[in-house]
């Protein structure tokens, strides 16, 4: 439904809420006027009780189309998207077939996208061993950047780079102008940590060790010191690393961090044994942990949280029945993702508009969607109503991804995403059509 404006009490205009009308025009923001404007044409008004921030933008999601489309696709991962407050998504390079590592791969990504998306979507590229030399006419293509892993990264077409190949790409990307998103654990360390066949999760976190991350952390940033390369940590789990973040970015250096839901919401000693829906690497790690992260968080260490909605089919997840280092490692968290921060923040008194900016503005500047992640004139009418009076209880049967599969299956929440809106478009979950989203590309150079 194509919506003339929305009005409301509490509008994230600038830096605080602000009663608003949010005027809207050919899917851009016309205006921000006072919320008593008339406007001609449909307008949303939304209770007083509610809350107008700008969409969610998510710059770390794994659709895994084309190739393992029974893992996730464009068409479910953008309606989960946008049912859960998220107007634009960046595809991760894996785990689809083939990986975004040529040109080739990314129109055939291109291809499988085209009028299947509830929202805009954009694409990372990656940058993996012997594919130095499509690194450009990749960027030249229009993707936003690159990610690459030090370790493995579970699926055996995209494997990691090693120290050589990190610094030949990063001195690549730095005369790109290009950021290099990293999977940052150290595989040495990793090799030696101890893995045992278990189902006991306590195992499979010593099976992922904070030194793991923290040397991992270091190399990258060693990586940008040396080349101007900006980077940027994917994926953030260990809080023992942001006093080297901190240092870099006391430095000068060109790095930014992100973490995810789950390590904001979850803790190690109350994740049940044999849960794989729980599963990440890194892994979530112990309650001390997940307060320093938000505590890195609000001292603007780490910049900004993104869901890492990284999903598989029930047999992949159930592979060992319950051994944790059989199971796929990932957790499927897009629709939720926002609303599980939002009940968090609000539980520790951080306000709304400081999680917008972690999960709206601070992604879009990350891949330079300047019209995205704020409400603003010129800006894309991209808007989400969070209503904290209007409770949800997740159940994974119901949620859009393609897998009932979920860490948060059962939680209860106080607030809850009443509606999203697209350009301009209000997301109905009942309509049969959801194919209004555009493909993003970087603008060239």
């Amino acid at each position: 439904m194509p919506l003339a404006a929305v009005r409301g009490r509490h509008v994230l205009a600038g830096d605080g809420f602000v009663p608003a009308t949010v005027v809207i025009e050919d899917g851009r923001i016309r205006a921000i006027e006072r919320s008593a404007h008339p406007v001609d044409g449909q307008v949303l008004d939304v209770p007083d009780s509610a809350y107008v921030l700008p969409g969610v933008v998510d710059s770390h999601v794994h659709v895994n189309e084309p190739g393992r489309t029974a893992w996730e696709g464009f068409a479910s991962a953008t309606l989960a998207a946008a049912l859960g407050g998220a107007t634009t998504i960046v595809d991760m390079p894996l785990n689809s077939l083939p990986p975004t590592t040529t040109v080739d791969h990314l129109e055939r990504k291109r291809r499988a996208a085209a009028g299947r998306l509830a929202v805009d979507v954009g694409f990372w590229g990656g940058a993996v061993p012997d594919n130095e030399r499509e690194l450009e006419p990749l960027w030249e293509a229009g993707v936003l950047g690159f990610k690459c892993f030090l370790s493995p990264s579970g699926v055996e077409e995209f494997p990691p780079l090693d120290p050589g190949q990190l610094y030949a790409a990063l001195a690549t990307l730095a005369r790109l102008g290009a950021p290099m998103l990293v999977h940052a654990e150290d595989p040495a360390v990793l090799d030696v940590a101890p893995t045992v066949p278990s189902r006991a999760y306590a195992d499979f976190l010593h099976s992922r060790p904070d030194a793991a991350e923290t040397t991992a952390v270091h190399r990258v940033l060693d990586g940008a010191r040396d080349t101007g390369a900006r980077v940027h940590v994917v994926h953030l789990s260990s809080a023992r690393a942001l006093d080297l973040i901190a240092d870099a970015k006391a430095e000068g250096l060109p790095v930014t961090v992100e973490t995810c839901p789950h390590y904001l919401c979850f803790e190690a000693g109350t994740i049940p044994d044999a849960a794989p829906e729980f599963k990440c690497c890194p892994p979530i790690r112990d309650a001390g942990n997940r307060d320093e992260l938000w505590r890195g968080l609000g001292d603007g260490v780490i910049d900004l949280v993104v869901s890492d909605h990284s999903p598989t089919t029930a047999e992949e997840k159930g592979r060992g029945d319950g051994e944790l280092q059989q199971a796929w490692g990932g957790i499927s968290g897009l629709q939720v993702g926002f609303t599980a921060v939002a009940h968090e923040a609000r539980r520790r008194g951080v306000g709304l508009e400081q999680v917008s900016r972690w999960m709206s503005r601070g992604p879009a500047d990350l891949v330079g969607l300047t019209a995205k992640g704020r409400i603003a004139a010129g800006a894309d009418a991209d808007l989400v109503v969070y209503d904290p009076t209007v409770p949800l209880e997740v159940d994974a049967a119901r949620l859009a991804h393609r897998n009932p599969i979920t860490a948060y299956d059962g939680l209860r929440f106080d607030g809850s995403v009443t509606h999203t809106v697209v350009r301009g478009r209000a997301v109905d979950p009942d309509h049969p059509d959801h194919a209004w989203g555009r493909q993003l590309r970087r603008p060239a150079s």
